[in-house]
């Protein structure tokens, strides 16, 4: 059963990625910010990493900086999750260190279709 990090700070969407993906036979760890996710990462060493770019504190672009400092986390594939759908704001996403994005609002065939593509490639 692979395990996935969702770090969102917005409810409905935390609740929307954790019924879809848990439907989907995936393990679900939660943070709702960069803090608590870094805070996770010490123990937990999940298969991918949705982080929503918009958090409270240090937001994902600053939280991705940080796990890509710890070498135990460099090989998991960390996908942001954002409603910034402008190319500027994408290619912004990509060059920071992302592996890919996921737009809001969240279209679930293509979101879970991304899903499977990153688990299926990180075994």
């Amino acid at each position: 059963m692979p395990t996935i990090l969702v770090v969102e700070d917005n409810e409905l969407n935390m609740k929307l990625v954790v019924d879809t993906l848990t439907a989907q036979g995936c393990q679900i760890l939660e943070a709702r910010s960069g803090e608590q996710c870094l805070k996770i990462l010490e123990t937990a060493r999940p298969d991918l990493i949705l982080m929503d770019i918009h958090l409270p504190g240090i937001n994902g672009i600053e939280t991705l900086g940080e796990i890509k400092k710890i070498p135990a986390l460099v090989n998991i594939p960390i996908l942001a999750v954002t409603a910034s759908v402008m190319n500027s704001d994408r290619q912004k996403t990509l060059k920071a260190g992302f592996d890919s994005f996921i737009d809001k609002p969240i279209d679930l065939k293509s979101f879970i279709s991304t899903i499977q593509e990153f688990l299926l490639g990180s075994k």
